[in-house]
């Protein structure tokens, strides 16, 4: 059995109510912490031979496309204090979990703060980082690699990081979501996995 993950039920598009054979769904929630508790408890219950995310994102700049499919080569723990100077990690503490399952399309790595980016200039900032903005992929990756259980994520831009990105997000989520799900199966994903 294998686990598809999202962050809550309408990112699962269609999968929601029918996953693929041989796949489960659930949720881990919002926020890398409250995802990488969630991830955890999925793992140890129900002993998956992989995981898969599920989730939208938004873009730091013009280098993904709105609706444009990704798949998360790593994700990285950061904050626009850290990148400002005026906050640091300690030395030891893991900041970058790899993607160990591969996916259909070109990785790229994704930032995830502690919160939303609400401006231009942090989200120009968190650009130098990553090209891509998401909350919950840090705990489920760092879940998924303290148990050893394979793991990737496939995400879909659905809106611009900065002020206009509540109303760009609630406008295009759920039409997100549908289109990562229907690019997934397009690439005959699931079948292979």
């Amino acid at each position: 059995m294998r686990l598809i993950l999202s962050a809550f039920a309408p990112e699962l598009g269609p999968l929601a109510a029918a996953p693929p054979a041989g796949w489960t769904v659930a949720t881990v929630g919002i926020g890398a912490v409250t995802a990488a508790a969630a991830t955890a408890r999925l793992l140890a219950e129900q002993r998956p031979e992989a995981v898969l995310f599920l989730g939208t994102c938004g873009r730091y700049d013009e280098r993904l496309a709105l609706f444009e499919c990704l798949w998360a080569s790593e994700a990285i723990a950061t904050s626009l204090e850290e990148l400002r100077g005026g906050a640091y990690r300690p030395g030891l503490e893991p900041t970058r979990w790899a993607s160990t399952l591969g996916g259909p399309w070109p990785p790229q790595a994704v930032a995830v703060p502690p919160a939303i980016t609400s401006t231009l200039s942090g989200a120009a900032l968190l650009g130098s980082v990553a090209p891509a903005e998401h909350l919950e992929l840090t705990g489920v990756f760092a879940a998924c690699q303290a148990a050893g259980v394979p793991c990737g994520a496939a995400l879909v831009v659905v809106n611009d990081v900065g002020p206009a990105a509540p109303a760009q997000w609630q406008a295009n989520h759920a039409r997100g979501s549908q289109l990562l799900v229907a690019a997934l199966k397009a690439a005959g994903w699931f079948a292979e996995a």
